[in-house]
């Protein structure tokens, strides 16, 4: 029932109208046929509102509730499908549907209760015998429902069976990894692996208790707008509040990163340094909170067992008032309650927001200078008072030009997308005057999207990093630079394939008066998709790097490919004024050549096409041994395998090294940067400007790996080495007045 968000653009449009306001209980029926008169009247496909549709809106609540396919009987199922597939859309549209989505919810409730009283019940036994050869599905996503109630106990029973299993080979392994490394027993202090696996059932059915009518209506709405495309989507209040901090990297809170622990408890893991409970003093890392107090009144809210998004509800509000928080915090051995006040306050997440740095090789006349610029996402004002990336990336753009860059990297790696105008004008800081991007609608009418700058604030040799989670807004634009034969693209197979367009809706402005229009929530409405300036859809084959490098995702089926009711690849007209620059300027071939042999001598590419054979039979085979003796077999070669590879690996990154020290400084450029005389040089080991500091986790420290020579990666150092190249063949081909 997870749900995420990322959009292209934002609207909203009034409408409003005079009515009685109905009981709170019917309010959820008149927000359900708002939600599909907008989908109908506003969605890209415009599909028929028929039976086939109510079948989508069934399955896809079926699926939001039971994806794992561990909760249903088949026979339950047949009769679902009977009594609703064919006239769910009539109910939701002139009749009651919530009593029928509540109905099937009451059922996953009461199996999800009775599956963790058997597994408390099996726990309490624990007869369990991992000797026998046997095994369980990994994934059940493709499975059929059980057949029967005994089926359904089999598959709850191996499923405690395999995560029980996992959690005592998982310890095995951590223990031994501290053992290696001299540090004392991480679970010396922990329950039992039985206890631990009796205490995440236990949060899953407290959370399931405190599922409100709300919720429900939030579940089954989201399975109405993915029915239309996966990307169309109901978003409650909350997940409004939440999609637009994602969106713009500010809210106004006490700025902590939270958690819950298997006791039910919201755990403080993070403090923004600088940030109102980091200033105010009493917050401490490792504190538990069970309470919130919105305007600091004596009146609590509850947040035991409560998701983190609603916690992040009651924390968040206006900039100055004071949240109480009520919190646990062990003092001499013992728990003791405490409760502090903290004014909320503006919390920007630096961490979120682009920056760059400078890789500056040789000395005097032979000097290069390279720049890796990330954008982590195409952040946007929602509310006009955050960050824009376009005017983030404008201003570290000047400042490289200051600096007499001679090459810039993108590195758009799992950059999921955001605001479109963001991109059409970051675009047009590479490009001149032109079409960027061409957009249909509805009615089929076709608009192309154009660069607004006389000349580009950066015309040299530029580099981008993708990978398959790179998409959207993203694969705007690599799909223009790449079509203007403007950059390099430097990825993984190919980005993620998203090419739709949605905009934002505060549904209660379509709505007649009702109690409380908060609830009403807001639409996420695919509307158009977009093209290339060539014609091409970048939908679901997104865009092809011209320099592929090997990459785990392709173990995996990750993009909007394999998405349920993806709208379809298609192919338009060039865009008029489309001037593309000579191609041959690229120099493609030279650079193909030349990663290619770097590629295929480099050990991490090595070991990664091994991992990706690996992960592919995974996945082919499905499933996973529930005999110890096997488990521990597998734990033990790759243990010895991460091992080997480990020692070679300090051996190697001590040399990259001190390669890297003789070949390269780097420099630091973060917005804090932007006016400083003179950038810092960039030290991995400085936490000094850590934007969170974080509780300490013997665990965690214990999965850690090695960190990379000089914090650059081997997808980044060879963009950089590719950069490095396509400098050189510039100058090269200026020289020889090959390039004007």
């Amino acid at each position: 029932m997870i749900k995420f968000s990322r959009f292209v653009s934002a609207a909203a449009i009034s409408l409003g109208f005079l009515s009685t306001t109905p009981s709170p209980a019917a309010e959820f029926e008149l927000v359900g046929r708002e939600v599909v008169r907008m989908m109908q009247n506003g969605h890209y496909a415009r599909l028929p509102f028929n039976e086939n549709l109510s079948a989508r809106f069934l399955e896809r609540y079926l699926s939001t509730l039971d994806g794992e396919k561990t909760y249903f009987l088949t026979t339950e199922v047949a009769d679902f499908k009977r009594q609703h597939e064919r006239n769910l859309h009539n109910h939701i549209s002139t009749k009651s549907v919530m009593p029928i989505v509540e109905g099937i919810f009451e059922i996953y409730k009461s199996r999800v209760t009775a599956q963790v009283a058997y597994a408390h019940e099996l726990l309490e036994k624990n007869e369990f015998d991992f000797t026998r050869d046997r095994s369980t599905k990994r994934d059940r996503a493709q499975a059929g429902w059980p057949a029967d109630a005994v089926a359904l106990q089999k598959v709850w029973r191996e499923k405690l069976e395999d995560t029980l299993l996992s959690e005592f080979v998982r310890r095995e392994r951590l223990r031994a990894r501290a053992t290696e490394a001299g540090k004392p027993d991480p679970f010396r202090k922990e329950r039992s692996p039985e206890e631990k696996v009796g205490l995440r059932y236990n949060r899953l059915l407290r959370t399931l208790e405190k599922t409100t009518e709300e919720d429900i209506a939030d579940y089954f709405f989201s399975a109405v707008t993915t029915s239309y495309d996966p990307h169309s989507e109901y978003l409650s209040a909350n997940e409004m509040e939440q999609f637009k901090i994602d969106v713009s990297n500010e809210l106004v809170g006490i700025g902590a990163r939270l958690s819950m622990n298997d006791n039910g408890e919201t755990e403080i893991h993070g403090i923004v340094n600088g940030g109102p409970a980091d200033s105010q003093g009493e917050l401490q890392l490792g504190d538990r909170v069970i309470a919130v107090s919105r305007g600091n009144d004596g009146q609590w809210f509850d947040i035991m067992f409560k998701p983190i998004e609603k916690v992040i509800e009651h924390i968040l509000g206006q900039e100055g008032e004071l949240v109480g928080i009520r919190l646990k915090r062990k003092i001499d051995g013992k728990d003791q309650t405490i409760e502090i006040a903290i004014p909320r306050g503006v919390v920007t997440m630096k961490d979120d927001l682009s920056t760059a740095k400078i890789y500056e090789y040789g000395v005097g006349e032979k000097l290069t200078k390279l720049a890796v610029i990330r954008i982590p996402s195409f952040y946007f004002d929602f509310d006009n008072n955050g960050h824009r990336v376009s005017v983030d990336v404008e201003r570290i753009l000047k400042r490289l030009n200051k600096e007499e860059v001679d090459g810039i990297a993108l590195d758009l790696r799992d950059n999921t997308g955001g605001s479109l105008p963001e991109v059409q004008r970051l675009t047009g800081f590479f490009i001149h005057r032109g079409p960027i991007v061409q957009v249909k609608g509805i009615s089929g009418q076709i608009g192309a999207l154009n660069s607004f700058h006389r000349k580009p604030l950066y015309d040299d040799p530029l580099v981008l990093l993708t990978n398959k989670g790179s998409a959207s807004a993203t694969e705007i634009l690599a799909g223009a630079l790449q079509d203007y034969n403007r950059a390099v693209i430097v990825g993984s197979s190919t980005t993620y394939g998203k090419g739709t367009v949605q905009k934002t809706l505060n549904i209660s402005e379509f709505m007649p008066i009702i109690s409380d229009r908060m609830r009403a929530g807001w639409l996420k409405l695919t509307f158009q998709k977009y093209y290339r300036v060539t014609g091409s859809s970048v939908q679901i084959k997104g865009v092809t790097p011209d320099l592929i490098l090997p990459s785990l995702s392709d173990a995996y089926e990750m993009g909007e490919g394999y998405k349920k009711y993806a709208l379809p690849h298609d192919v338009i007209r060039r865009s008029s004024g489309f001037k593309p620059r000579d191609r041959q300027h690229l120099f493609i071939t030279h650079l193909q050549d030349k990663s290619g042999k770097r590629v295929n001598q480099d050990p991490y590419f090595k070991y990664l096409l091994e991992d990706i054979s690996r992960a592919k039979d995974e996945v082919q085979k499905n499933s996973v041994s529930l005999n110890r003796e096997v488990r521990m077999s597998e734990l033990k070669e790759n243990e010895v395998r991460r091992k080997i590879r480990t020692a070679e690996r300090e051996e190697r990154y001590a040399a990259m090294e001190d390669e890297d020290r003789k070949t390269f400084k780097i420099f630091r450029l973060t917005l804090d940067d932007l006016d400083a005389e003179l950038l810092p040089l960039f030290d991995g080991e400085d936490r000094s400007d850590d934007h969170i500091r974080q509780a300490a986790d013997e665990v965690a420290d214990l999965e850690k790996t090695l960190k990379w020579p000089s914090g650059v990666d081997a997808v980044k150092r060879e963009g950089l080495h590719v950069l490095r190249d396509l400098v050189a063949a510039t100058r090269a081909g200026r020289l020889a007045g090959i390039i004007k």
